[in-house]
Order: C-alpha cells, then sequence, then structure tokens
C-alpha cells in the first residue's frame, strides 16, 4: 500500500474515532439518565404495586438495556478502530 494511501486511511481512521469517541460520551450520558429513570421506576413499582408502575418500570429498564447494547456496540467499533489505526501506524513506519 502506498504511503499517501495509508495517511489518507489514517485521516479517515482518526475521523471516525473522534464521532465516535463523542457519541460515545453522549451515550454515556443518556444511559446514565435511562438507568436513573428505571431505578426511579422501579421503587415506584415497588412502592405502589400497580400495574401501570410495573409496566413502566419494565419500559425505563427496556431503554436502559437498549442503550447499554448501543454504548458497547459504540465501544466495539472504537477498539475495532484503534487496532486499524495501530496496523496503518506500522505500515506508515514501514515505509517510511
Amino acid at each position: 500500500m502506498s504511503k499517501e494511501l495509508i495517511e489518507r486511511r489514517l485521516r479517515e481512521v482518526t475521523g471516525r474515532l473522534r464521532r465516535l469517541r463523542e457519541d460515545l460520551g453522549v451515550a454515556d450520558e443518556q444511559l446514565a439518565h435511562f438507568s436513573g429513570e428505571a431505578d426511579e421506576a422501579r421503587i415506584r413499582a415497588l412502592v405502589s404495586e400497580t400495574p401501570g408502575s410495573d409496566r413502566e418500570h419494565r419500559d425505563a429498564q427496556r431503554h436502559a438495556a437498549a442503550m447499554t447494547r448501543h454504548r458497547d456496540e459504540v465501544r466495539a467499533e472504537i477498539e475495532s478502530l484503534e487496532r486499524s489505526q495501530d496496523e496503518l501506524l506500522d505500515q506508515l513506519q514501514e515505509q517510511g
């Protein structure tokens, strides 16, 4: 692979990593919010013992679980891109 191609791919990977890290920060904030809501809904469900409060708790828990999955996917993509970045840097070093 040519040095120019490696450098272009490195810029692309770096840009994607930057955006994904920003997305991860947002996902972490949203997860904290949804987890807090799920905890509050759980407590309300325990105290009120009504079908509506139990349903609210399940819904809030589903939202928190979905955000956890999303955050884990973003983390996995970041790890994959970091490995790609390392490989590209190794290739660039071999070129120079």
